[in-house]
């Protein structure tokens, strides 16, 4: 499935859970570094805007569906993805880490978050060897200086991979300097995950998520900051419903993808 505006095209490259497994299974085994990113509305939106996040997102090696309406206008263009939400992949990712013997680092949010998260996932997944906890202070840059320092942190850590917790476009930015930079280490994009393990925020119902009303939920939770944000997303809405068509009746109209590694 693909997505596009003027500027930009980003591939959803990884389909279903089965891919995304296999994928992160033969990197680590093989030692081999990746970038894995979540497209979802926000991200379309930030896209349109931001030319260091599409710079970013076609540096990512892996992208997978973050949202139901990302699933449901794969499925309009004939070419269905499965969601896979940042937050949910994390427990399976850490327990391939754990299955291949690869460290971890918590890379984002709080200090408290994330000695809490540690906490969790350790006790939740045995055999999971978390080496470093890193957040990183206010006004990080995350292609700069202060990167830098995250990354020989994670060098000197011996980290084989690192989940980011630094809200888009910050964790995609960092997740294309580090692929750069350290070239045997995962980075994977993961949101607000490790709020929800640690407790610092709440996260959906089961039900709630089963209807694909978490953003209602989410929205209603922190309304000054996501009604706006839910609002873009809307907005954009029927052009991204036209490109799924236009990508199923006439698909030689769509350029070349640039991802899909």
């Amino acid at each position: 499935m693909r997505f596009w505006g003027d500027a930009f095209d980003v591939a959803v490259n990884v389909p279903d859970w089965v891919v995304l497994e296999r994928q992160i299974s033969s990197r680590l085994r093989a030692g081999e570094g990746f970038s894995l990113a979540t497209i979802n509305l926000d991200h379309l939106v930030k896209l349109r805007k931001d030319v260091r996040f599409r710079d970013a997102y076609a540096a990512q090696d892996l992208v997978v569906a973050d949202g139901n309406p990302i699933v449901w206008m794969s499925k309009l263009a004939g070419r269905p993805v499965s969601l896979i939400p940042g937050s949910d992949a994390i427990l399976p990712l850490v327990r391939i880490a754990a299955a291949h013997g690869k460290t971890l680092a918590l890379v984002g949010s709080t200090d408290d978050t994330l000695a809490a998260a540690k906490t969790y996932l350790e006790r939740k997944v045995p055999g999971t060897r978390i080496v470093a906890t890193i957040a990183p202070p206010m006004g990080f840059d995350p292609a700069g200086s202060s990167a830098d320092s995250v990354l020989d942190a994670l060098h000197e850590a011996g980290a084989d991979m690192a989940f980011l917790a630094l809200g888009a476009p910050k964790q995609e930015l960092f997740a294309a300097h580090g692929r750069r930079k350290l070239g045997h280490v995962g980075f994977v994009s993961i949101g607000a995950g490790l709020d929800f393990f640690s407790g610092a925020q709440v996260r959906a119902p089961a039900w709630v998520r089963a209807i694909a009303m978490e953003w209602l939920w989410r929205a209603l939770s922190q309304p000054a900051r996501l009604i706006p944000r839910y609002a873009k997303c809307f907005g954009i809405l029927p052009v991204e419903l036209f490109h799924a068509l236009k990508l199923r009746f006439d698909p030689a109209q769509i350029t070349p993808a640039r991802q899909g590694k």
